[in-house]
C-alpha cells in the first residue's frame, strides 16, 4: 500500500474473552494477500498463543518493541507484553480481565501521543466486565477522550463515524435513550460536530472539499413544522451557522431519502442526529467491512464495526474482515495526516 505509515500501528487486544484475538491473528495470517500494515498488539503473549493454538493457527509470535514490528512483521506478530497478564476463556468476559484491558488502551495511546505509532486500532471491548470492575467511563470512545485530555490538557469531543465502501455516516447524539435525544440534541452540538467531521474528513481522509448532507430529526424533517419543530429550531440554524462560515452542508434532509445511491453520490459524510439513525444504513450497506473511525481526537482510532460477540470466540467462525478494514483506514488517515502536514 502506498499510504503505509513509516511507523507501526499499535492494536489493542480488547476483551481477550471475546472475538478480538481471533480477528487480530487471522489478519496477520492474511498479511500479505490483504496487504496490511505493519502493526504490533498490545497483549498477554500467552494469553494470545493459546488461542491461536485453539484456533489451530502454527502462528509465530515474538514480543518486541514497537520500534521493530517492521523487521520482524513479515515472519512473526509482533507482542509488546503487557505488565497484566489475562485468565481469559473463550467465550467468557471476566472482570479480572480489566486491568489488562485497561492498560493496552493507556499503552496503545501513550504510544501514539508519543510518536511510536501512527495510530491506533481498537479490538472491542465490553462494557460489563469493566464496570464490575470499577471502571466509571460510559464507553470505550469515551475513555480515549479522557485520556486525550490527559496527555494535552484540553478537552475534547470525541466525533463517531461508521465509515464503509458505501458510506460515512456519523451520530451527534450516540449511546443515549431515544426519549433523551430531543434533550441533549443542541444547535452548538451540530455545528460542533460537523466543524469536526469536516476537518478531519480534509485532513485524515484527503476530501479537499468535504460535502456533508445534514438528516432532520423528525420525519420527513419535520414537514415544515407540522411533524415537530426541532428541524426549524434546532437543525435549521446549525446548517446556516455552518454554511456562513464556508462548510458545504445542506439539509434538513428527510433521513428516509438520504441513503439510496443517487442521494450518497451527492454529499462525503451524512451527519445524522441519533445513533440508529446513522448506524442502520451504515450497518446495512456495509455489514462485513464497515469501520468505526473516532474523529476530534488528537490521534488516529479506528475499530473494526463489531462487538466481542463471546458466542462465536475461539471457534474460528469470526471474519475477520472488519478489522483488517480498520487496519487499512487507520494506515490510510496516518498517510494523508502526514502530507496535510507537510503541505
Amino acid at each position: 500500500m502506498n499510504t503505509v505509515s513509516p511507523l507501526p500501528l499499535a492494536v489493542s487486544i480488547g476483551d481477550p474473552g471475546g472475538i478480538g484475538p481471533d480477528v487480530i491473528l487471522a489478519a496477520w495470517r492474511m498479511r500479505r494477500e490483504a496487504e496490511l500494515p505493519p502493526f504490533y498488539v498490545l497483549a498477554d503473549p500467552f494469553q494470545l498463543a493459546a488461542r491461536a493454538h485453539e484456533l489451530g493457527f502454527d502462528l509465530p509470535i515474538i514480543e518486541c518493541a514497537p520500534s521493530d514490528t517492521a523487521a520482524h512483521f513479515d515472519a512473526a506478530l509482533p507482542i509488546f507484553a503487557l505488565q497484566n497478564r489475562f485468565s481469559a476463556v473463550s467465550g467468557a468476559p471476566d472482570a479480572a480481565n480489566a486491568p489488562g484491558i485497561i492498560e493496552a488502551i493507556d499503552r496503545a495511546v501513550a504510544d501514539a501521543m508519543e510518536g511510536r505509532a501512527a495510530g491506533i486500532v481498537t479490538a472491542p471491548i465490553s462494557k460489563k466486565p469493566l464496570y464490575d470492575a470499577g471502571f466509571r467511563h460510559p464507553g470505550h470512545t469515551e475513555y480515549l477522550a479522557a485520556l486525550a485530555k490527559q496527555h494535552t490538557g484540553r478537552d475534547v469531543l470525541p466525533v463517531m463515524m461508521l465509515a464503509g465502501p458505501k458510506l460515512r455516516a456519523v451520530p451527534v447524539t450516540i449511546h443515549i435513550p431515544l426519549q433523551r435525544v430531543f434533550d441533549d440534541l443542541t444547535t452548538e452540538l451540530i455545528v460542533e460536530t460537523c466543524r469536526i467531521v469536516h476537518r478531519d474528513l480534509a485532513a485524515r481522509f484527503g476530501i479537499a472539499s468535504p460535502r456533508l448532507a445534514v438528516a432532520g430529526l423528525n420525519p420527513h424533517a419535520g414537514e415544515g413544522g407540522a411533524l415537530g419543530s426541532e428541524d426549524n429550531d434546532i437543525v435549521l440554524p446549525a446548517i446556516e451557522q455552518l454554511v456562513a462560515s464556508g462548510i458545504d452542508a445542506r439539509g434538513p434532509l428527510p433521513a428516509d431519502t438520504m441513503f439510496h445511491d443517487r442521494a450518497r453520490a451527492t454529499y462525503d459524510a451524512a451527519i445524522c442526529m441519533y445513533h440508529d439513525q446513522a448506524l442502520i444504513p451504515a450497518k446495512t450497506l456495509g455489514f462485513d467491512d464497515s469501520v468505526n473511525a473516532t474523529l476530534g481526537l488528537p490521534f488516529i482510532r479506528t475499530s473494526p464495526d463489531h462487538g466481542t460477540a463471546f458466542d462465536i470466540a475461539g471457534t474460528g467462525k469470526a471474519l475477520p474482515d472488519s478489522f483488517i478494514a480498520a487496519l487499512r483506514m487507520a494506515a490510510e488517515m496516518a498517510g494523508n495526516s502526514r502530507r496535510a502536514e507537510a503541505a
